[in-house]
């Protein structure tokens, strides 16, 4: 009888819970042991439940309550201290549950993504990397924590068991943040090999992106998709009788199946617009993180009519809204990669560099598109986002190793630690080689100022200052003398050439493959390419 009671009871109990409240509350699976919380900023944490339950979150001092409503809630801690000891983090429910968080650091954070060479892992590329192979041998990293995005995403420890499987880049570039920042460190990666920026931007965001939607317009009134439709059935009608030849000859057919052309504003790759965002980092929105590393731009938008240019705005905008975070720092990754020259390869950043080549080529291979005023590179393409985009922040790696997966990701996430220990702490760290500012010309000669340049500039390899050019009003292009001068004090550069007494434009080292430019600054960081009028 007294079995039968107790039964009863219990019984009466459960279905009292589940009736009153719907179901057990919840923390997102993000907040999960080995975490790490951004420190020095009210930091959100929430999760789902029924209507009407309490929740109280206890953490480092602090207790913050809220009630579930719609099938959700979430609190806010006050800015918090960092802190290398690992402390419990308590969620109770209702007064009668409480979900218990494990060995909580509070440090920094920060979400890396973008394409292969962000997605690569350590393992792979330690191989070729004696710097990353040194990181790969060490047994424990105890204050680093890691988490790799997906659905339900979980943070693990930065030891020899997990830190072979994270990126080959986010890893070195929060290694270097720890050690000079000397606080732990939670690096969270979603990134997807060969993949478009437009996969990774939120869907909403991009249907409500008015400069996606003005480019997409503009396409539009000079897209044929009746002629493209007709090119392309021709293309492949001969594609499939090259298939139906080789199928008799047992070989393969030459070439690739043409790709149907799709209409302005649709994806051009057959992937959804936001998909990977979606699946990799909306589990990961919304909780605090100083910022953003991305490495992306071979795949370029994938979405027809919207250049790169125009999708990484309106991406960086569309995660800042999502994180809330409207100041969120963004840094991304000079491309192409490489293709430069460094002061010296003997410097384990710099040893994959192009070597250093002292003829010039044809003046007239120069990318410069002078009549439409087109930038025709990605490299000069970040640098005006990093112009137009208010705490974006270019990594310049063109001293770095060259190739659409430059092997020394070592190097490449200690420059993006550079950038960020700069720009981002306010640290006094070299992170940019001399930056054009301005031109004015005097009897015919251009005096060129720069940015970064007051620790010196300095020529590399040779005692000619190479890689400058201008043209006159007709645009047409000249290689140009250059020596460095100083004007009022300042570092600069003068340029000249005798055929082009009264130049209009000039620019420096504008070519994908430009180991011929060796102008740098004394920190031995080379200049960035450009292109401007005369003043």
């Amino acid at each position: 009888m007294m079995y039968r009671r107790v039964f009863f009871a219990i019984a009466f109990l459960s279905v009292f819970l589940v009736s009153s409240h719907g179901f057990a509350a919840d923390v997102a699976s993000l907040f999960s042991d080995h975490m790490v919380l951004q420190r020095d900023a009210r930091v959100p944490i929430w999760g789902t439940g029924a209507d009407g339950q309490r929740i109280r979150v206890s953490f480092a001092g602090q207790t913050v309550s809220t009630v579930c409503e719609r099938g959700a809630w979430r609190l806010e801690l006050e800015p918090l201290a960092a802190s290398a000891e690992p402390r419990v983090l308590t969620i109770e429910i209702d007064g009668r549950r409480d979900i218990k968080i494990n060995d909580v650091l509070v440090g920094e954070v920060w979400v890396g993504s973008g394409q292969s060479n962000m997605a690569g892992n350590l393992a792979r590329y330690a191989a070729k990397d004696p710097e990353l192979a040194k990181l790969a041998s060490v047994e424990s990293f105890s204050n680093m924590r890691l988490l790799r995005g997906g659905p339900k995403p979980t943070w693990t420890l930065a030891n020899q068991g997990n830190v072979g499987a994270f990126s080959a880049l986010c890893f070195p570039f929060g290694e270097r943040l720890q050690r000079d920042l000397k606080v732990p460190v939670g690096l969270m990666v979603g990134a997807v090999g060969g993949t478009p920026s437009g996969y990774w931007i939120p869907e909403k965001h991009y249907k409500d992106s008015k400069i996606c939607q003005a480019a997409i317009d503009a396409f539009a009134k000079t897209y044929d998709h009746d002629k493209a439709m007709k090119t392309y059935q021709k293309q492949l009608d001969n594609w499939e009788r090259r298939v139906a030849k080789a199928k008799e000859e047992g070989t393969k057919p030459r070439g690739r199946k043409p790709v149907e052309p799709k209409g302005p504003g649709s994806s051009s790759r057959g992937g959804r617009i936001g998909g990977l965002y979606e699946t990799y980092i909306s589990s990961m929105a919304g909780y605090r993180i100083r910022g953003v590393l991305w490495d992306q731009g071979e795949g370029r938008s994938g979405v027809v009519g919207v250049d790169q240019y125009t999708m990484m705005k309106a991406l960086i905008e569309a995660w800042r809204k999502e994180w809330g975070q409207d100041e969120m720092p963004f840094l991304f990754v000079q491309k192409p990669s490489g293709g430069g020259c460094a002061v010296s390869n003997s410097d384990p950043m710099t040893a994959q560099a192009d070597p250093f080549v002292d003829s010039l080529p044809d003046v007239a291979t120069l990318p410069v598109d002078v009549a439409s005023g087109r930038e025709s590179l990605d490299r000069f393409m970040y640098q005006r986002l990093m112009h137009d985009v208010d705490n974006g922040w270019m990594i310049p790696v063109c001293d770095l190793g060259s190739g659409i997966h430059p092997t020394n990701k070592w190097a490449y996430g200690n420059r993006a630690a550079a950038v960020a220990l700069s720009k981002v702490y306010g640290m006094d760290v070299p992170a940019y080689g001399p930056m054009f500012r301005s031109c004015s010309q005097e009897d015919g000669k251009l005096i060129l100022e720069f940015d970064y340049a007051n620790s010196g500039l300095m020529v590399a390899h040779s005692e000619t200052l190479q890689g400058f050019a201008v043209a006159n009003k007709d645009g047409q292009w000249h290689w140009a003398d250059a020596k460095l001068s100083t004007t009022d004090g300042r570092s600069t550069v003068t340029v000249w050439s005798a055929d082009v007494p009264d130049p209009a434009r000039v620019c420096y080292a504008f070519a994908d493959r430009r180991a011929w430019a060796n102008l740098f600054n004394k920190d031995g960081l080379p200049a960035l390419a450009f292109i401007a009028d005369v003043d």
